[in-house]
């Protein structure tokens, strides 16, 4: 009996400790619902604790079309790939696999000098939608890295993202006025 309430104290101090994780990387409480076994009220009492509020209410992301825009589906196609890799190759559990990849994913951002696209509720549907069979990993004709497509999508001769960007692509109202103020203007050269 009481290696049973040992073993069962262990896990909930574990899944307090995943709880905490989770909810500093962002996550919302329908993912820590779906991931974990505590309670609803103590995953709340836990988010404002560590928040310092209450959790967000609202609906998730709910369209895999969302990924397909080229920005969205480099930096899911990254994490993705990330994910998968911790997963099977260094055998993390999903959870693990999750937190270890988004970290390591914004770490990515932090060192490339660019602005995350994905928070964890956004990659942790992404995972859901690989395992619904939505979404899946296509190779790309030129690099031969592998992106996120859709999963009745042809597959030959498809090029990814960042291969071939749009022609719009980084032609943002915040990238025009970055490089506004880098070109100085004539009448400050004279």
């Amino acid at each position: 009996m009481t290696a049973m309430l040992k073993r069962s104290l262990t896990e909930d101090a574990q899944d307090v400790f995943r709880a905490i994780a989770l909810i500093e990387l962002g996550a919302r409480m329908q993912v820590l619902e779906s991931e974990l076994t505590l309670s609803r009220d103590r995953m709340i009492r836990l988010y404002r604790e560590v928040k310092g509020v209450s959790p967000p209410k609202g609906m998730l992301p709910f369209s895999a079309d969302w990924y397909m825009t080229w920005l969205a589906n480099i930096h899911a196609s990254l994490f993705y790939n990330t994910y998968l890799f911790l997963k099977n190759e260094a055998r993390c559990s999903h959870l693990d696999a999750l937190t270890k990849g988004y970290r390591l994913y914004l770490e990515h951002c932090r060192h490339s000098e660019t602005e995350p696209v994905l928070d964890l509720t956004r990659a942790w549907t992404l995972v859901r939608f690989f395992d619904a069979d939505i979404l899946q990993l296509t190779p790309c004709c030129r690099c031969g890295g592998k992106f996120v497509a859709h999963k009745h999508d042809l597959q030959q001769n498809v090029v990814c993202g960042a291969c071939q960007p749009p022609s719009r692509a980084g032609k943002t109202k915040k990238a025009a006025a970055a490089a506004k103020q880098e070109v100085p203007t004539i009448a400050e050269a004279a």
